[in-house]
Parts: C-alpha cells; structure tokens; sequence
C-alpha cells in the first residue's frame, strides 16, 4: 500500500511526493565538523534533519525527493512520518539548523574572531564571505534560496525571511555599537550588500565579497554618526 506524505504550501507538484516502508543505507555527511558523528549514531529525527541539511543547503527544498533524505539519514518512512508530518515541518526545522550552523556557530563567530570594534565586525563581515565565496563548496545562503523558491504566502517563506531578519539584527546591533543613526535603516542597506554580493557570487563573480566591501567601506564612512550625550561637568 503507497501511503502519502502531506504537504502544506512551498510546491504541491513537487512536494506531494509517494513513499513506501523499506530501509535505505545510511547516507553521506559533509557539512564540516557539525555532522560528523549524528548521521549513524543520533535520534532518527536529528539523523532527518542531518540529512535535509546537506541536501537544502545544497540543491533547494523543492528539488529534493524523500527517497534522497531517506538514503542520505538511513531511517525507514516510519520515522520520517513519525517526526515530521509535512516537509514543510522538515524544511523549517533545516532553516533553524542553518541558522545554529550558518549564522551563530560559523559567520558571528568568525567576524567577532577576526576584529574587536564594531566598524571592524561590519567589514570582517565580507572578509568572512570572501573565503566562503572561493570555496567549491560555496552553496549560496539558503534562506534567500529558499525564500525565492516558495511562494508568497508559504510558512516556508515566512520562516526564511525572519532568519534574514535575525541577520540584520546583528548588523544592527553593530550600528547601534558604532553609534551609527537610525541603526535599522543602516541594517536595512548594510545586508542589502551581503544579499547582493551572495547572489553576485552565485553568478560566478567569486570575488564579489571584496567588490562589496569597497562600497560598504564608503556607505559606513559617510553614514552619519549618532549624538553622544555631553556628561555634566564637575562640581568644583
């Protein structure tokens, strides 16, 4: 008997997809150290998601079919429908996932590693993109992908725009660090060069962050700085 899976709103062609119960081999792992130890040995629902990772990171929610995350996370259909009851479930809890691997684990970490004062953080941004953008691996951002690919009034797309949000909350909380004004307007144009230089990567200009950075340098001297309150003179 061929049971299906149900699917909310990202792609009903693509994603309302058959499924039968039989086991595939455990799968591949590659996204560095993160995964290196939860495909064989973690809960089938951290062992799906696992799986999911590599795979929407890499080729897209929509072009993804069950029986690739089955093989990829060695579960049966039993536990893929037993956690997740529609690959929205599934796409959402891989946007979460890349935003503790992706946005904390890897990009905070490595700007704050690489510079101390927030000016510095707001560029190293790009120094960071720039290593990211020559590796072969380079795989774009997964939440503008995946915002671009779902339609309108997806909770897939929904979720991908609240981790760009989340992304631009750093940047503003560097702006507000700088004592920049109106730090979320700055956050607005600031990730506008991150999203643009991403995309540009993906066209095959790798050294987008660097072309990037020459601009952001000029948008962050010319942005006007915010008026730091005058401390009370001493009493004599």
């Amino acid at each position: 008997m061929i049971k299906r899976w149900p699917f909310a709103s990202l792609d009903d062609q693509m994603l309302e997809m058959p499924w039968h119960v039989e086991d595939t081999p455990a799968g591949l792992r590659t996204k560095d150290q993160y995964l290196t130890t939860r495909q064989t040995e973690g809960r089938p629902r951290e062992r799906l998601i696992d799986a999911a990772y590599d795979l929407f990171s890499r080729d897209g929610v929509n072009q993804v079919g069950i029986d690739a995350i089955l093989a990829k996370s060695g579960c049966a259909k039993a536990s893929l429908y037993g956690n997740f009851k529609t690959k929205v479930e599934l796409a959402i809890a891989f946007l979460d996932r890349r935003e503790a691997v992706w946005t904390r684990a890897w990009l905070e970490t490595e700007i704050k590693r690489r510079a101390t004062t927030p000016e510095g953080r707001l560029l190293a941004i790009f120094d960071v993109f720039d290593g990211w953008f020559h590796k072969r691996s380079f795989e774009g951002c997964s939440f503008i992908n995946v915002l671009l690919e779902s339609s309108a009034d997806s909770p897939v797309r929904r979720a991908a725009a609240i981790h760009l949000a989340r992304i631009r909350a750093i940047v503003r909380g560097l702006a507000e660090e700088a004592n920049l004004r109106e730090p979320e307007k700055f956050a607005q144009a600031w990730h506008m060069l991150m999203k643009g230089a991403i995309v540009s990567a993906g066209e095959g200009n790798r050294n987008a962050a660097r072309q990037a950075k020459c601009a952001a340098r000029l948008v962050l001297q010319g942005w006007k700085r915010a008026r730091q309150a005058r401390k009370p003179a001493p009493r004599r």
